[in-house]
C-alpha cells in the first residue's frame, strides 16, 4: 500500500468519525438543552409559588404581644416559608403609593388593618394543601380574615403540569430520535467493517469479543461528543446569564453540574447500547446476506 492511498484511508476515517462525532454532540446538546429548559421551568414555577401567599388580617384591637405569639407559631408550620407584618401605617402607605393620593384625608381615620403576609413553601402551594391551611390559619384567634389568590395558584399549578407534561413528551420523543440518530451514524461505521466482523466469526471470536472494540470505541466518541455538547452548553448559560438579569437565581452550579453529568451519561449509554445493537446485526448475518444489504 502507497503512502498516497493510507493518508487517503486515514482521511477517510477521520472525516467518519469527526462527521459522527458532531452527529452526537449536537444531538447531546438538544437533549441537554431540553434539560435545562425543564430545570429553569421547574426553579420559575417554584419562584412564583413562594411568592403567592396568604394575607391574614388581624384584628383591631390585638396586642403587639399576640401579633409576635401568632407570628412565631406561624413560622414554626412546615407549610410557611416567611411571615411578614405589615402594620396599618405601612399599609396605608402602600396603598398611598399605589393609588396617587392618601383615603386617610378625605375619610378622616386610616381605613386598613394591619395584617401578616404569609408567603408558603412551594410544595404547599397546590388546590389539595390550601384547603386545609386555610382551616388551621381560621383557627387562630386574632385573625379577622383570610385574603389570597385562590384563582392564581390554581392557574400557576394546571399551567406548571401543562408545561412539565409538554417537556416530557418532547424528552421523550427526542430520546428517540436521538437513539435513532446515533445508530444509523454507528451502523454506518459497523457497515464498513462488516466482513472483518465476519472473519472475525471465521477465526472462533466470541460475539463479546467482536462487539468489545466497537462498544469501546463509540464510548470513547460519544464521551467526546459530550464534551462538545458540554462546550455548547456553557456558551448558551454564558449568553443568557449576561443577558437574563437575575438568571442565577434560576440555574445554580448544582443544578449545571447535573445537566453535564446527563448529558455525559447519555453519551455513553447511546453509543455503547447503539455500538452492541449494530454490531450484534452484522454477527448474525451469513456470508452471502453481508453482499446484499
Amino acid at each position: 500500500m502507497t503512502k498516497t492511498t493510507q493518508n487517503i484511508r486515514y482521511s477517510s476515517f477521520f472525516n467518519a468519525r469527526l462527521t459522527s462525532t458532531i452527529s452526537i454532540a449536537l444531538v447531546l446538546f438538544i437533549l441537554g438543552l431540553i434539560a435545562l429548559i425543564g430545570i429553569m421551568a421547574s426553579e420559575i414555577s417554584m419562584y412564583v409559588k413562594e411568592n403567592i401567599g396568604f394575607s391574614l388580617v388581624l384584628k383591631d384591637n390585638l396586642k403587639e404581644n399576640e401579633i409576635t405569639r401568632i407570628k412565631q407559631q406561624l413560622e414554626k408550620t412546615k407549610f410557611v416559608k416567611s411571615v411578614t407584618y405589615l402594620s396599618k401605617e405601612q399599609a396605608l402607605k402602600e396603598l398611598t403609593d399605589e393609588l396617587g393620593e392618601n383615603p386617610e384625608e378625605f375619610l378622616g381615620f386610616n381605613p386598613l388593618q394591619a395584617s401578616l403576609e404569609v408567603k408558603l413553601n412551594a410544595s404547599y402551594a397546590n388546590t389539595d394543601s390550601l384547603k386545609w391551611i386555610e382551616k388551621k390559619l381560621n383557627s387562630y384567634s386574632g385573625i379577622s380574615d383570610i385574603a389570597y389568590r385562590k384563582d392564581l395558584i390554581q392557574l400557576v399549578n394546571e399551567n406548571v403540569k401543562r408545561i412539565g407534561a409538554i417537556l416530557l413528551l418532547l424528552a421523550g420523543i427526542l430520546m428517540i430520535i436521538s437513539f435513532a440518530l446515533i445508530s444509523n451514524t454507528i451502523r454506518l461505521s459497523a457497515y464498513s467493517k462488516r466482513f472483518l466482523i465476519h472473519t472475525m466469526k471465521l477465526v472462533g471470536a466470541t460475539p463479546a469479543f467482536i462487539r468489545k472494540p466497537f462498544i469501546i470505541t463509540n464510548i470513547i466518541n460519544g464521551i467526546v461528543a459530550s464534551v462538545f455538547a458540554i462546550g455548547m452548553l456553557t456558551g448558551c448559560i454564558y449568553y443568557l446569564s449576561s443577558a437574563v438579569e437575575n438568571f442565577n437565581i434560576l440555574m445554580s452550579l448544582d443544578y449545571l453540574l447535573s445537566v453535564y453529568l446527563i448529558v455525559i451519561i447519555l453519551g455513553i449509554l447511546l453509543t455503547a447500547v447503539s455500538a452492541y445493537f449494530a454490531v450484534n446485526k452484522y454477527i448474525r448475518m451469513n456470508q452471502d446476506d453481508l453482499y446484499y444489504v
